[in-house]
């Protein structure tokens, strides 16, 4: 099968495409075919040598849509459609970048839909880690005001809209100003223009604060959100978008206002169940529940793609379809 590997850290030319063995799935695996995959912020970072865990060379790719080959198990049958993600996959096994996977059958969802790939392969971990963040990380309840740093992010974009559909007031940031008329349009009910601190103008708008945080900057912006929630409200970590991952100094008596909660969320494929991500995926196919996608690629495209992910040109979940 053809493959691409990363044999040491780079550029996206740091990518090389091989022809090397399919695998064959043993018992708790499943052997997919890959018809599309997602790209994602994690595996920027490995390209660039920000994930020394992950053993190189490596096929990357942490999640998958496609059709079943073959499970040992039986439970699954040949050529349904699933998805795949996580639990070690592109990191502590290869991943997507490849037109074949075996992946732990406990990371598999089958799934009843007819989206065309290039729309299925933006869903399964974007659908995954904005329900975590939400509802694991950050616990929310209908009618509670959501500010989401980052907001133009594929994450930020696909957790607004399923904050909305949740019932709560979202306030979303934007860098660039331009980009606020996008973060409206996909249902913000406030933008920021986000210049490195918004807590000035969230209390402004909020005098005691929101009652949740989904921090998806990072370390370069934490402390500044946590001074945006309310006594009682929670602050939750879930991107590094802003590249730094740890904190130069740290002081929790000051940097932590009085009775707000900081969590985070790095959680798995476990924290979705396959009825909540089957729910997710038909709400797509409806109408009801819209994720903003970027631009789709083709197989052979890949490098071109971590090129646009290099200057921030998505603006919504890439794609790259293999056949």
């Amino acid at each position: 099968m053809r493959a691409w590997r990363l044999h040491r850290p780079g550029g996206p030319d740091a990518f090389v495409l091989e022809d090397i063995p399919r695998p064959e799935a043993a018992a708790g695996e499943v052997l997919i075919e890959i018809r599309a995959f997602g790209l994602n912020r994690s595996e920027w970072f490995t390209r660039i040598g920000q994930s020394p865990s992950v053993k190189l060379p490596r096929v990357l790719g942490i999640e998958c849509v496609g059709t079943v080959v073959s499970d040992p198990s039986g439970q699954i049958a040949s050529g349904q459609r699933v998805a795949a993600m996580m639990g070690g996959m592109g990191r502590q096994f290869d991943g997507s970048y490849a037109e074949y996977a075996c992946v732990h059958s406990s990371n598999v969802f089958p799934l009843a839909t007819e989206l065309p790939w290039e729309v299925l392969g933006a869903l399964p971990e974007m659908l995954q880690t904005c329900h975590g963040s939400l509802h694991t990380g950050l616990e929310v309840k209908s009618g509670e005001t959501l500010l989401i740093r980052g907001g133009t992010s594929s994450i930020g974009l696909a957790t607004l809209a399923m904050a909305k559909h949740a019932g709560l007031k979202v306030i979303s940031t934007s860098r660039s100003a331009a980009k606020a008329s996008v973060l409206k349009a996909a249902g913000a009910d406030e933008v920021m223009i986000d210049t490195g601190a918004v807590t000035a103008q969230v209390r402004a708008a909020h005098p005691q604060g929101v009652d949740r945080v989904l921090e998806l900057i990072g370390t370069t912006s934490l402390l500044d959100s946590l001074q945006c929630a309310r006594p009682g409200g929670v602050v939750c970590m879930t991107g590094i978008l802003g590249g730094q991952w740890e904190l130069p100094s740290f002081r929790p008596m000051d940097d932590i206002p009085t009775a707000v909660r900081l969590t985070s969320y790095s959680g798995g494929a476990g924290d979705i169940s396959r009825g909540q991500l089957q729910q997710y995926v038909s709400m797509v196919e409806s109408g009801q529940l819209e994720i903003l996608r970027g631009p789709v690629w083709r197989f052979d495209q890949i490098p071109a793609a971590h090129r646009a992910m290099d200057e921030n040109r998505a603006n919504g979940k890439m794609v790259v379809v293999v056949r």
